[in-house]
């Protein structure tokens, strides 16, 4: 460690923008009890630079970005390229009380109401997908090709994941131009999120280093596929049993997990707010874009928004064990506390009221009749951001999932993107965001 290394002690804004400040990596310990200085206003930045108008909080107050040091992550540089090293931070009050608008301790705060009304923890991870803005030619989908033609790209962000903790479990081309994914391993409740915001940033790190840029914008090119963010979802007892498999109901779905499911459904649209939360978000996700084209429970379906991944048998896997739902419905403009917050909450609503598990959708949404669609009670996503907000004011279970302060802030974020982009057409739109994203 270099006397001049830098540390940066960060949060994860309401745009998804990593904001804060660098300590000399040789003083970190001295700054763990009370962290560095942060001001309620930045919450109102907006991704696209300016503070958003309207905004709740003024010149006055002071926060304290309190270091976990449980996140701490260094992936050390090139010989020309000094480390990155952060450690992800709570926002609290100046006397260490959480602020009632920390992302981070929204979503702790989801979990513990999930461990106390059900005695359940939850397992999560967050699948990416993200391109390579670079000169080089694209070569076919899918192909071992493309994956050669970005090397060393692959095997440097491999190894930058696993020496920051986020053990990554493969590397592959996807559909898109030099579109990529690179899963990672699920992790438990507030380390799912941590873990989605420290893999954005070492992508980052990495297309730096190799001379190109990661970009995680909902869609680059507005006819072609776009980037989305699987959030996969376990739930398991106190002593970490299985919650959400049952061998006897369909898709192996237990009773428990259909009303979890069927809860995030009925919120579906409020979700879009806080899930997909761009100008550019709901361009994505749309019919046959292999994104989350209808609301509805699927299994093995990639155009509904909740999915039951297919198990697999091979190699003696435990079906119990791999069981999980897909949230399809995200991308990287949200901030992963957020949104996984979000769907925990609107999971708990419902088994907090005892709904119906959702039937599950075998075939291609888009190919329904208007009964078979009211039969699987198929819907559309909001059409736009201004849509979706709608959705989250008119459904008062979630909007009271965020404190009135929170609840201002963050629309006020997104009521100021609608502006910053009004006028543009879609490409130039999704031109803006992925230069930012």
């Amino acid at each position: 460690m270099s006397a001049t290394d830098l540390v940066a002690l960060v949060c994860c804004d309401l745009g998804a923008i990593v904001r804060g400040r660098s300590v000399l990596a040789a003083e970190l310990d001295a700054q763990l009890a009370a962290g560095v200085g942060w001001v309620p206003a930045n919450l109102s930045l907006t991704p696209l630079g300016p503070l958003a108008d309207g905004t709740p909080f003024g010149s006055i107050g002071d926060l304290r970005l309190l270091p976990d040091p449980a996140t701490h992550v260094r992936v050390d540089g090139a010989s020309e390229a000094s480390p990155l090293e952060l450690v992800l931070c709570d926002v609290v009050e100046t006397e260490g009380r959480p602020w009632e608008c920390c992302p981070r301790s929204f979503l702790r705060d989801a979990l513990a109401e999930l461990r106390a009304e059900c005695g359940a923890r939850l397992l999560a991870s967050f699948e990416h997908e993200f391109q390579l803005v670079t000169d080089t030619p694209a070569a076919l989908p899918f192909s071992l090709e493309e994956q050669r033609r970005v090397d060393p790209f692959g095997v440097e962000a491999m190894a930058a994941l696993i020496e920051a903790g986020a053990q990554p479990e493969r590397f592959l081309a996807e559909f898109a131009t030099h579109q990529f994914e690179i899963p990672v391993e699920a992790a438990e409740g507030v380390a799912a999120a941590d873990r989605a915001v420290v893999f954005r940033e070492v992508v980052r790190e990495v297309a730096r280093r190799c001379g190109s840029r990661a970009s995680f914008a909902p869609l680059l090119d507005p006819s072609g596929p776009g980037n989305g963010v699987h959030i996969h979802l376990s739930l398991l007892d106190g002593d970490g049993g299985p919650l959400l498999y049952d061998a006897r109901r369909p898709a192996h779905l237990s009773e428990l997990g259909g009303r979890f499911a069927a809860g995030i459904l009925r919120h579906a649209g409020a979700l879009s707010a806080l899930c997909a939360p761009s100008p550019a978000s709901a361009a994505r996700l749309t019919p046959h874009r292999w994104s989350a084209g209808a609301v509805c429970l699927g299994a093995g379906n990639r155009e509904a928004l909740l999915r039951i991944p297919s198990l697999v048998p091979l190699a003696g896997g435990d079906p119990a064990r791999q069981l999980r739902l897909e949230f399809r419905g995200a991308d990287g403009t949200a901030n992963p506390y957020l949104a996984l917050g979000a769907i925990v909450r609107a999971g708990l609503a419902g088994l907090r009221e005892s709904l119906l598990a959702p039937p599950i959708l075998d075939r291609d949404p888009a190919g329904l009749d208007a009964a078979e669609a009211a039969r699987y009670g198929v819907g559309a996503l909001p059409g736009s951001l201004e849509d979706a907000l709608s959705a989250l004011a008119a459904d008062e279970v979630a909007r009271g999932w965020l404190a009135p302060l929170l609840y201002d802030a963050y629309v006020g974020v997104k009521r100021a993107e609608l502006q910053g982009v009004a006028g543009l057409d879609v490409s130039e739109v999704c031109g803006r965001y992925a230069a930012i994203y």
